[in-house]
């Protein structure tokens, strides 16, 4: 072992010398969803240990982008939900009324993008790297 304490909120994945630390939310407030939203470039907010979240934050990771990441949860999740879903009738988010929200979330220029299903088929498509790059989440 190279001498990596790992904390139970902490993997050695995250500490990884090769990929930079990733920042994570965990006790961020329902009410601060709407800043964390509207002042990223790329937020992932998804259900702590879940595995489609986990997918989407190491699709990502790979790729250059290193995003803040709202790991919400279990007891939390349906007032985050919620926040969610307000923000998006509001208009904060730029998305209609007719947007479901569904964890993992993915907000890219503080607009709902959607979820993991999103996410692949955007980057299948070769679509993912221009859109990331025009709001500024990633640079080459």
């Amino acid at each position: 072992m190279l001498g990596l304490r790992v904390s139970p909120r902490t993997t050695p994945f995250h500490q990884n010398a090769a990929f930079p630390k990733r920042e994570t939310l965990e006790n961020a407030g329902d009410d601060d969803v709407e800043k964390l939203v509207a002042e990223n470039a790329l937020i992932v907010i998804g259900r702590r240990g879940c595995c489609m979240s986990h997918v989407v934050k190491r699709l990502l990771l790979g790729l250059g982008v290193n995003p803040l990441v709202y790991d919400v949860d279990e007891d939390r999740e349906e007032g985050v939900v919620q926040e969610l879903v307000r923000i998006n009738v509001s208009g904060v988010s730029g998305c209609g009324s007719g947007e479901k929200v569904a964890l993992p979330a993915v907000y890219v220029g503080g607009k709902l993008f959607g979820g993991l299903d999103k996410v692949m088929s955007t980057h299948i498509s070769g679509e993912l790297v221009p859109i990331l790059k025009e709001v500024g989440a990633l640079w080459l």
